[in-house]
């Protein structure tokens, strides 16, 4: 446990209802009691974990603002350490007020993540469930908010355990086989040892394969709404964005740049672009518009692709198709409300969804499809994923490690040799959960969070 006691603004900066300063360490309620007065006139240092009280907040003899205090002690906190969190107007002011009366009572600054790293080093949670804090805080979907969640709840650190039970055994076996070769041990043979390799081999692989699949989860997919000019792009957009973001028209070639807009939709972080109308221009600002949006259709992750239902194919629409590829295009055929036209035959092997952006109708169907291209609906957010590049990379190097060991294994090297090649899996796998770490490591980690976590 630190000697140093800490405090910070926990809350967002600028104006909202509350405002929380944080307060952590061995002298944290004794601090807060120098600030803060309850208005029944008990102290804070008298108050059990887990209680609260109303009161006002002082720098000497100014009343700074009206507050609730409310006390955690050692260690059921959120770092294992006394805890006090003062609960003020959420001014950016009176926030930043109080916080300096803390500091000038005793405290110290805390620094980014510093309170998370105080409740890994007091053994509150491993470092994997101190990564997923910063994703939670993060999280910008559905889908990702539920990955983050199971993380932060032990499923990705109770799978990493599992494997590391299983290089624990083999590596017991292989001390054992060591110290008694001659011993007739049934626990000690061949096909106990590849069993134990393959489980961890195998269920390392499984990881790596959730990192790529859980990617769209993690760093949204880049998506682009294309079609000729007034098919109703736009209005694709502000309905998925929820608001007005593309100005929309009759008048053919409005939209002329790239609108772009962080779009929550089907669960996920949709990167969202309404592209300039493709068709043959004269118009040399139209023109650059259109290369744009044809630049969009082979970068984007994912294509909306908005055909008119109410009138048929003409040649833009055509040229159109011929960019598009069945293996990330959805065909929005828009315009349903009015009487249709359109030869869906045309469309054969491309996903189709049939709405009215004017009306807000097959949106659901639009989810459904955009899942399922993504293939979001394939993933299981309560399942074990890993969320960051250094987890991806440990486990990398762990299941090099084990795969190394089988390979030797098989080809009759000595025991003591398989055994090293465990030993640095499990090692790396501490690594990973913080078991055995470095002040290096942890401080990186920990160095990519907000102040105030």
């Amino acid at each position: 446990m630190s000697e140093k006691t800490v405090a910070a603004i926990s809350t967002p900066s600028g104006e909202g209802g509350i405002g929380v300063i944080r307060i952590s360490g061995k002298e944290a309620i004794k601090i807060a009691d120098t600030v803060f007065k309850a208005a029944n006139g008990i102290s804070l240092c008298a108050m059990p974990g887990y209680s609260a009280a109303f009161g006002y907040v002082y720098d000497k003899e100014e009343q700074i603002d009206e507050a609730v205090a409310t006390v955690f002690l050692e260690p059921k906190s959120y770092t294992g350490e006394n805890v006090c969190e003062i609960s003020c107007h959420g001014g950016q002011y009176v926030t930043s007020a109080v916080l300096r009366a803390v500091l000038a009572a005793g405290a110290q600054m805390a620094a980014p993540g510093e309170f998370t790293k105080r409740a890994f080093l007091n053994g509150k949670l491993d470092l994997i469930k101190a990564e997923s804090v910063m994703g939670l805080i993060s999280a910008k979907s559905r889908e990702e908010l539920r990955v983050q969640l199971a993380a932060k709840r032990g499923k990705t650190s109770e799978e990493i355990e599992k494997i590391e039970a299983a290089l624990l055994e083999l590596s017991a076996d292989f001390a054992a086989y060591s110290d008694y070769p001659d011993e007739d041990l049934p626990e000690l043979s061949a096909d106990n040892f590849f069993r134990l390799i393959n489980f961890a081999e195998a269920e390392l692989g499984s990881l790596l394969t959730s990192f790529d699949s859980g990617k769209i989860l993690r760093e949204g997919v880049a998506a682009a709404i294309v079609g000729k000019p007034n098919v109703g792009k736009s209005t694709l957009m502000n309905m998925l964005s929820r608001e007005k973001r593309s100005i929309v028209t009759d008048i053919a070639g409005t939209t002329r740049d790239v609108i772009e807009n962080s779009v929550s939709f089907a669960g996920l972080n949709l990167i969202l672009a309404d592209t300039a109308g493709i068709r043959q221009t004269k118009d040399a600002v139209e023109e650059v518009g259109v290369e744009l949006a044809k630049e969009r259709i082979s970068s984007a992750q994912l294509i909306l692709a908005v055909f008119d239902s109410s009138d048929e194919l003409d040649s833009n629409d055509k040229e159109i198709l011929s960019l598009l590829s069945p293996d990330n295009t959805i065909i929005v055929l828009n315009k349903t409300d009015k009487q249709p036209k359109i030869d869906k035959a045309v469309f054969g092997g491309f996903k189709t969804v049939l709405i009215s952006a004017k009306n807000g109708e097959g949106e659901k169907e639009l989810e459904n499809a955009v899942r399922e291209i993504t293939a979001a609906d394939k993933i299981n957010p309560a399942a074990a994923l890993l969320l960051s590049e250094r987890q991806r990379d440990l486990v990398q190097e762990a299941h090099s490690a084990v795969t190394e060991a089988k390979n030797m294994l098989k080809s009759g090297f000595t025991i003591d040799a398989v055994e090293v090649c465990v030993e640095e899996a499990l090692s790396t796998l501490y690594t990973l959960s913080g078991k055995r770490v470095t002040n290096e490591v942890a401080d990186e980690v920990f160095r990519r969070f907000c102040v105030g976590k």
